[in-house]
């Protein structure tokens, strides 16, 4: 039985797991002794308290890692070890490097340089001023130390993620901005559709096509000629991912999508997903009339079941109108998203992948 939202537990982001393994293991190194929790200071200033799965030392490292726990959040981390080893160094600072389970970036346009380690900004800032606060309670704060951060089997679960297309190879990404995972907030999801945007934008991608997920994308494939980076599967987010498209220079997009997703982003909802949005069949009522639909067939839309089922009523009347007018109003409301920064087109496919409408036609 699933469980009410209100009652969901949050949980902890990669980046949360590697700062805290990381102070665990500066605590080793420096005091020559494992440690079995540590206390860390979140971005937004709150302070957190976590286990340390494993913590240990020599006289030149430290070592430690940290169960990732993302609450009941679906999240393929969930359960991952996330470690680190730190270790002094001649410069002084916090160096990165890439240790096994890590991506390494290979392409432009991502928040972190092609040839780093996947840890994001917001990481890379806890990291380095957690263990900058340690380094100056022990007045060594002029030192510096080299940080490895690692994942058993991240090359596994990386498979499970945008990681490959956005050119990350070799494992998973350290992620997080708020530090905490909110059940079901799709932020690490969100945020890997940004990250493929500024990806194909970055290697000249002037023109994308934006499909809900890989069934659309194959059937866009089939439409369209261009680089596998100019394909984003956008998931539910139609509202973030075009207003993302216009802030990241995008000349020209294609929304490629079957009536399901469509419609409901015709009707004027940012968000697709069932959770945020319904299907609206009074709207798709309006449209069939406009399209010279009778009142009996508009009696059926009215009590039909799913928009699939009002766009077989409708191809079995003739109605081709039908399906130009949706695209029309999802061009409308794409039109409002993206300003006047790019050109937009809407198809609409069906099930075999066949083009039931457009527009611009």
């Amino acid at each position: 039985m699933e469980r009410p939202k209100e009652n969901l537990r949050s949980g902890y982001t990669t980046g949360t797991c590697a700062a805290a393994a990381s102070k665990g293991a500066l605590l080793a190194l420096i005091y020559q002794r494992p440690f079995a929790e540590v206390t860390i200071r979140l971005p937004q200033g709150q302070s957190l308290t976590l286990a340390l799965y494993s913590c240990s030392c020599t006289a030149d490292e430290g070592r430690a890692s940290v169960i990732k726990d993302a609450g009941d959040d679906p999240d393929v981390t969930d359960k991952a070890e996330i470690c680190s080893r730190v270790r002094w160094s001649q410069e002084p600072g916090v160096t990165f490097e890439r240790g096994p389970g890590v991506g390494l970036v290979t392409k432009p346009g991502l928040p972190v340089s092609p040839g780093e380690p996947a840890i994001n900004p917001v990481p890379r800032k806890m990291i380095k001023e957690t263990l900058q606060r340690v380094l100056d309670d022990q007045g060594v704060g002029q030192r510096g130390v080299t940080v490895e951060i690692s994942v058993p089997h991240g090359e596994e679960l990386a498979k499970k993620t945008f990681n490959p297309r956005l050119g990350i190879i070799g494992g998973i990404s350290i992620l997080g901005t708020s530090g905490i995972v909110v059940p079901y907030s799709t932020d690490a999801w969100l945020a890997s559709i940004v990250q493929a945007i500024d990806v194909a934008v970055a290697l000249s991608g002037r023109h994308l096509i934006l499909t809900v997920g890989t069934r659309g994308e194959k059937t866009a494939k089939q439409l369209f000629a261009l680089p596998d980076d100019a394909f984003i599967q956008i998931g539910p987010f139609f509202g973030e991912a075009l207003r993302h498209c216009a802030k990241a220079g995008v000349e020209r997009l294609t929304l490629v999508g079957m009536i399901g997703k469509l419609a409901k982003f015709a009707a004027g909802n940012e968000s697709v997903h069932s959770t945020a949005s319904s299907q609206d069949f009074i709207f798709l009522g309006t449209l069939a009339r406009a399209a010279g639909a009778g009142e009996d067939l508009l009696n059926q839309i009215a009590h039909a079941n799913t928009a699939q089922e009002v766009a077989e009523l409708a191809a079995a009347r003739g109605l081709s109108s039908f399906f130009t007018l949706l695209c029309q109003r999802a061009w409308q409301v794409a039109r409002l998203l993206v300003g006047g920064s790019c050109l937009v087109n809407v198809l609409l496919t069906g099930r075999d992948g066949e083009v039931l409408g457009r527009y611009p036609s």
